[in-house]
């Protein structure tokens, strides 16, 4: 009798639910239509994590190993991290998988960070049965109404025969207009559930929503007036230009302007950092030049920007001179922190072309001097010393400067967020667009390990470097684990200074040097690596520098390279918490 019932739970336990209806109708599984959805779009690679509510899924899944590529990572936040990765490296959707309750609660942060990000995500989460919603079963989770405010849409599934129309609606939404992260909560129930299935097909319109404003001539045409008669129009941009696969209707735009280009950190990369008119990065530790000028321009452009507090610092000092055009496929950003004279909605890839067809050609010989003479300001007081240092102790500035040589400008790099982070995006070159992977809005420590992971399957033919904080790396270093198994191509750069950096140096410049919980311990990071079978190095002198640079680049596969540097080293230029742009400090004396 007891054999007889072990049997029957064994057999109960292999027997799978049909994903197609044995009747041969044409009904499959809600499970298989998630599936077959993500073929139709395209999609070739999931991270994910799976879980009870989600196992019909991750059952379907098993037998489209041939066409789906699944990462396993270690948490679900290393999931859309990784899928945020994936979608800013390719310009494609990133996609994750998870499960309900916790699973899903763990990607709240990423959803966060792709929201204010801009990032094209779509999340599918398993969920209880349908019948138990609301009982507090077990990893029971309320994630539509945790996550409304952290997506573009989301939308809960109880029902299979919602599965595909569902799907290519949070497609169409998560990657049109100005991208962001879709959430699909699918219960378990509709995951099972077998149902007619007629075919997948693309969304390409929604009735009540309009991702692209409709382009208002006039206003070009206003734009266009106000730069032709401009002496000193200024251009910032951000990575609305990215997102709309513009760079060459912008690199169009300013070379026949004439007009000087400074980028936020999150447009950086989409024109190369050497470019003529390029000036440099905007913002709190952005360039000299372009947050001091910006006060001093006539015509401010702003183009797939939001003017977010760090690049404009206290907004009633913020460019009053100036005329301000802006530029944005979002209307609710149009005067929503500066007040634009004129603005121009729409896609910036339609209305740049039309605004440089109305603009005249010209240049601005005294103008780009006074660039080039806050450049040289900067250059004396803190670029030569941070990229040259002549003391003992390694800055992070040479770390980066000895990468570019070794990289030509060439790699997609992916930093975290901290010190490391400023300095890599104030001297970091890159020659491609989708090169500059970071944190921007929401600020994630623990982002750059697995976005780097999803970059290096988003554009497995670059070189990826992931440029890491001691800190940073600690928030989400299981994913090694994740390397370790599936083995993809990445460089681990960690700037270690012994402190949560960025911290520290608020605490030292107006704080009173009170270092309060910012001294941090950490591993023996090359250890720890070796235990998920990844090579490495940790170097602390100047001597070993290029050496240990090359090494990292060519090694054959991933490779961790720990560099030792100042611990109490500052980034400049800095704009103070609390005033203009224009009050840029290039040292802590001038505080």
């Amino acid at each position: 009798m007891i054999m007889e019932t072990i049997q029957n739970m064994k057999a109960a336990a292999e027997k799978k639910t049909p994903a197609i209806s044995p009747s041969g109708d044409g009904g499959i599984s809600g499970s298989l239509a998630v599936l077959e959805a993500m073929i139709a779009e395209g999609v070739d690679t999931i991270f994910g994590y799976p879980g009870g509510a989600i196992m019909p899924i991750y059952d379907a899944l098993y037998d489209y190993n041939d066409k789906l590529k699944h990462i396993l990572v270690r948490h679900e936040q290393g999931a859309i991290h990784a899928a945020q990765g994936y979608a800013r490296s390719s310009g494609r959707t990133g996609v994750v998988f998870a499960t309900s309750g916790p699973g899903a609660t763990n990607l709240v942060t990423g959803l966060a960070d792709a929201m204010i990000d801009s990032t094209p995500v779509v999340c599918i989460t398993g969920q209880v049965f349908a019948h138990l919603l609301g009982t507090d079963a077990f990893q029971e989770t309320d994630v539509i109404n945790i996550t409304t405010p952290v997506t573009k849409w989301n939308y809960q599934v109880t029902d299979a025969n919602e599965i595909p129309h569902v799907l290519a609606k949070a497609f169409y939404i998560a990657n049109s207009g100005r991208p962001g992260p879709v959430l699909v909560d699918i219960s378990k129930n509709a995951q099972l559930q077998l149902f007619e299935y007629s075919g997948y097909e693309k969304c390409e319109h929604i009735r009540s929503y309009r991702p692209k404003p409709i382009v208002r001539k006039e206003y070009i045409e206003e734009a266009a007036k106000l730069i032709n008669a401009a002496e000193k129009p200024f251009v910032i941009f951000g990575q609305g230009v990215i997102l709309g696969k513009a760079e060459k209707e912008f690199t169009a735009f300013i070379e026949k302007a004439g007009i000087p280009a400074a980028w936020t950190i999150m447009g950086m990369s989409a024109i190369p950092t050497d470019h003529p008119l390029a000036m440099g990065m905007l913002g709190m530790h952005g360039n000299y030049g372009p947050n001091v000028l910006t006060n001093e321009c006539d015509v401010l452009i702003a183009i797939g920007m939001r003017f977010d507090d760090r690049v404009t610092g206290r907004l009633d000092k913020y460019a009053k001179q100036a005329k301000v055009i802006h530029l944005d496929i979002d209307p609710a950003e149009i005067d929503k922190n500066v007040k634009a004279d004129v603005p121009v909605w729409g896609d910036c890839k339609e209305t740049l072309p039309m605004l440089t067809g109305l603009i005249e050609q010209k240049v601005y010989p005294q103008w780009l001097q006074k660039f080039e003479e806050y450049k040289q300001k900067e250059e004396e007081k803190v670029i030569h010393d941070e990229l040259n240092p002549t003391g003992e102790i390694l800055t992070m500035g040479e770390v980066i400067k000895t990468l570019n040589e070794q990289t030509n400008g060439n790699a997609i790099i992916v930093t975290d967020v901290g010190q490391h982070q400023m300095v890599a995006c104030r001297y970091a070159k890159f020659n491609h667009s989708k090169s500059n992977i970071t944190s921007g809005g929401l600020g994630t420590m623990g982002y750059a390990l697995p976005a780097a992971i999803g970059a290096s399957y988003g554009a497995p033919d670059r070189t990826v470097v992931a440029i890491i904080g001691d800190g940073g790396f600690q928030m989400t270093i299981q994913e090694l684990g994740t390397i370790m198994q599936f083995k993809p191509n990445v460089k681990l750069l960690i700037l270690n200074n012994n402190f949560l950096g960025m911290v520290r140096q608020w605490q030292q410049l107006f704080h009173e040097k009170r270092y309060s919980f910012v001294d941090i311990q950490s591993p023996d990071f090359v250890q720890v690596a070796k235990g998920f079978g990844i090579p490495g190095k940790s170097i602390s002198e100047r001597k070993d520098l290029k050496e240990a640079i090359k090494e990292l680049l060519h090694s054959d596969g991933t490779f961790l390279l720990e560099v030792m540097v100042g611990k109490e080293n500052n980034v400049f230029p800095m704009v103070p918490q609390g005033r203009g742009v224009a009050e840029i400090v290039l040292s802590k004396e001038e505080i």
